[in-house]
């Protein structure tokens, strides 16, 4: 299939529905290519080819992704596909149901190859589980691809498939796609379902990665709407998302920075990405202006670490009861629900060891949420909350801010130490990632567009953070600037011709 490279997944699609190709011809081609690529890239860390190829010479659902290959996230539940959440303690667990988010996309007939990989319980901006070892970026092999959501956006920057589900709680889908060229739009809180429900939906929500801006918005048209009795709800959009990519945004103005909330710089490069982009939004009629919020980024950073550390110990300490309610015959004071448990509770009994393997940083986030009380939660809550409306006040004069998604260009595999402790391991998050969690803990929807590389040929993504519920304009200026500064054809060294 020598065209397989110039498709995105909205054009499978279409050929699949003129009857040009059939799903399983695609199918095969992309597992062709999982097979080549992926040992150089580690990014696709489970298969399921049989079942794939199973579903593509079936019945599939006539929706917007009719016969298109897909790859699921290591963190999303899909009943009977090994799911370990990037952790050695899960490593064999089989969910027995599915995700909403999952059961949405599959109706929408995307085919499901497999998982993709994810650092322990999606917690870190880089892809390097003890478990599943690090997804190297496809730009430059020695180099991160990336995290949450590192292993989907590798595979879609190794041409193994146009598009692959993620998940964005402080960064997750526009840290990847920066650091591999790709478009990764977060949209905003409540606007994808969440169920089951776990302690993060205030901060994570799901959609994909992707190499066009009309994928992602096709997948928000796939995923949009929450289901009764979510604690969130976006506000239902006027007309279909994927027809805001080609709708002329208008004249924004667009706040710019590019030092963190302490004041510091982002690295040349980062810069350089940023104020290349204000050049181009000026060409384009848009109106950019060097601004920024005024924040207390220490009372900010306490909060937010509160707040993330809070809702990993939650989850974790649901595992905990399990393990103490299976070796003492009890029933859990918590209920883990169906799927946590199953193949889980089976096997601790031949893992007494199996906590030893949580990784440095869960346990310090852990430790960190067990020295603050359910008042400190609260507090933290308000502060963010507060933090919200400020940023709210200073939007009220613009319609997009737009900052770095990273301070670097994307670094090196291990070049971040989690084994320092939470305070140092804080401090280089802090410095790597300052710009990302912002549209999490405010709910408002963000985007990563691939406008610059290095001299040495890494990506560096723009990101633009918009009005609550406002995904569209997003859309509408990513399909913009897709056309006035395209990357399709910029294709990195590990794909395959």
């Amino acid at each position: 299939m020598k065209d397989y490279n110039d498709l995105d997944a909205t054009a499978m699609a279409e050929l699949v529905a003129a009857e040009d190709v059939k799903p399983i011809e695609l199918v095969d081609e992309a597992i062709k290519r999982i097979e080549s690529v992926n040992p150089k890239v580690n990014a696709v860390i489970w298969t399921d080819f049989e079942r794939a190829r199973e579903r593509a010479q079936g019945e599939l659902p006539a929706g917007l992704f009719h016969g298109v290959p897909f790859l699921l996230k290591d963190l999303a539940l899909h009943e009977g596909a090994v799911c370990t959440f990037g952790s050695v303690f899960f490593r064999d667990f089989e969910p027995t149901l599915t995700s909403a988010a999952v059961e949405r996309m599959l109706a929408s007939g995307l085919i499901s190859l497999g998982r993709t990989n994810s650092p322990e319980f999606g917690l870190l901006p880089t892809t390097e589980p003890v478990l599943h070892g690090a997804t190297n970026n496809p730009w430059n092999l020695e180099h991160s691809a990336g995290g949450s959501s590192g292993g989907a956006a590798a595979a879609v920057a190794s041409g193994m498939l146009p598009m692959a589900h993620a998940t964005d709680g402080g960064g997750s889908i526009r840290i990847p796609a920066s650091c591999n060229g790709l478009f990764g739009l977060k949209p905003t809180r409540g606007r994808t379902p969440r169920f089951p429900p776990i302690a993060s939906d205030y901060i994570s929500v799901d959609l994909c990665v992707s190499r066009s801006v009309r994928d992602s918005a096709r997948m928000l048209d796939v995923l949009a709407g929450a289901l009764p009795g979510a604690m969130y709800w976006a506000p239902e959009p006027t007309t279909p998302f994927r027809q805001a990519v080609n709708a002329d945004p208008g004249s924004l103005r667009i706040a710019f920075a590019t030092a963190d909330l302490e004041g510091r710089p982002a690295d040349p490069e980062c810069v350089l990405a940023v104020e290349n982009a204000a050049r181009l939004l000026e060409s384009l009629g848009h109106v950019v202006v060097p601004d920024a919020p005024v924040l207390d980024i220490e009372q900010l950073s306490e909060a937010f670490r509160i707040l993330w550390s809070a809702a990993t110990a939650g989850s974790f300490e649901l595992i905990l009861d399990a393990i103490s309610a299976k070796r003492s015959g009890r029933i859990a004071r918590r209920t883990l629900g169906d799927w946590r448990t199953m193949r889980l509770l089976a096997k601790l009994d031949e893992r007494k060891s199996g906590l030893d393997a949580f990784e440095p940083f869960t346990w310090d986030l852990v430790a960190h949420a067990r020295d603050h009380s359910a008042v400190d939660l609260m507090i933290a809550l308000d502060t963010l909350q507060a933090v919200s409306h400020r940023i709210a006040d200073f939007t009220t004069d613009y319609d997009l801010m737009m900052w770095p998604v990273l301070a670097t260009p994307p670094i090196r595999n291990g070049a971040l130490d989690q084994s320092a402790g939470l305070a140092s391991m804080w401090k280089q998050l802090e410095r790597y990632v300052p710009y990302t969690p912002i549209a999490n803990f405010t709910g408002r929807p963000a985007m990563s567009v691939p406008l610059h590389w290095t001299p040495e040929g890494l990506p560096v993504g723009v990101q633009f953070v918009g009005q609550f519920g406002q995904e569209a304009m997003l859309l509408s200026l990513a399909g913009q600037l897709e056309e006035a500064a395209p990357w399709w054809d910029r294709l990195s060294p590990a794909a395959l011709s």
